[in-house]
């Protein structure tokens, strides 16, 4: 097995210890997302999208530095990882998340998680292109069974959803996130190539995009402002510390021992999350499909654990 075909499959099955651990990642990145959906919700309003996505990761770059000093870890990077950590910077956390939070003016949280399901079959097929891997037919299958899993959870979201000229730019905006994302963890596969180490290339990849973001806020002269309410300081530091900081290097660390097909799955299991966390707080009721959507999710994520023990 290639070094790029690692990014699909991993070379060997991990340890016991090691699965429990990758479960727990998998649980806990989708907690932290699942609910990052209505707290954008919260970003939106006073503060313009980019200049909150801007405090976001760079408040989430500085706690992943104070945590890589204090665990004593190696922060410094070499030309190479430096380059990886740009373009992850750039395509995740500078032109994604823009794109999410953009989105989420013009359409409800739930029916941005729900197109943002389709992750992990992006994935499969930018790392194709990418590294002209041949991805197992059961990771595809998978793949597909999450979409349309999440499609029946969601069906009542997305009958439901007016698909105006402002709902249709939401849903394109969406999908731009999605293949932005996707590209993005072309560059984090190709700073894991490089040597860099999780907590530092995801450190200076947010740093990196936060940079972007205020540079392209000062250019485009959007306005610097805070709001100072309960609600926006405690969403900001939930997304920066649970959905950015934990998340991601829990993500990343997925990502690099299960492959980014795997890792990037998650999408699909967020939004049935995101739709209870609507229900609690936005009066969102569940409908008829539901527990089958739930059903076909699950069964997809175990599909592709299955492809990556085949492969």
């Amino acid at each position: 097995m290639s070094a790029n075909e690692s990014a699909i499959a991993p070379a060997a099955e991990s340890p016991q210890r090691t699965q429990w651990f990758d479960l727990a990642a998998i649980v806990v990145c989708t907690l932290a997302w699942g609910t990052t959906w209505f707290a954008i919700t919260k970003q939106l309003g006073v503060v313009d999208p980019v200049v909150s996505v801007t405090y976001r990761f760079a408040l989430a770059a500085v706690l992943l530095f104070a945590w890589g000093a204090l665990r004593r870890e190696k922060l410094a990077l070499n030309r190479a990882q430096h380059f990886a950590a740009l373009g992850v910077g750039f395509f995740t956390f500078a032109v994604d998340y823009s794109f999410v939070y953009w989105a989420e003016e013009r359409v409800t949280s739930a029916v941005v998680a729900v197109v943002f399901a389709s992750m992990a079959f992006m994935n499969l097929l930018v790392f194709r292109f990418a590294f002209g891997q041949r991805a197992p037919l059961l990771a595809w299958a998978a793949g597909g069974l999450g979409v349309l899993g999440v499609g029946f959870l969601s069906w009542e979201e997305i009958a439901s959803a007016e698909l105006s000229n402002r709902a249709l730019a939401g849903i394109g905006l969406t999908l731009a996130g999605v293949l932005s994302a996707a590209i993005g963890n072309v560059y984090a596969r190709k700073g894991e190539m490089a040597g860099a180490g999780v907590i530092a290339s995801t450190g200076w990849a947010m740093g990196y995009g936060a940079a972007m973001l205020a540079v392209f806020a000062v250019a485009t002269g959007k306005t610097w402002a805070f709001e100072f309410t309960a609600p926006y300081m405690l969403s900001l530091l939930h997304l920066s510390l649970v959905g950015s900081v934990i998340a991601f290097a829990l993500y990343y660390g997925l990502a690099r021992r299960r492959g980014y097909a795997t890792a990037s799955y998650i999408s699909a299991l967020t939004p049935p999350l995101a739709m209870f966390v609507s229900a609690l707080f936005e009066n969102k009721s569940w409908g008829v499909f539901a527990l089958g959507g739930v059903v076909l999710v699950l069964a997809g994520q175990v599909l592709l654990l299955r492809s990556k023990r085949a492969a």
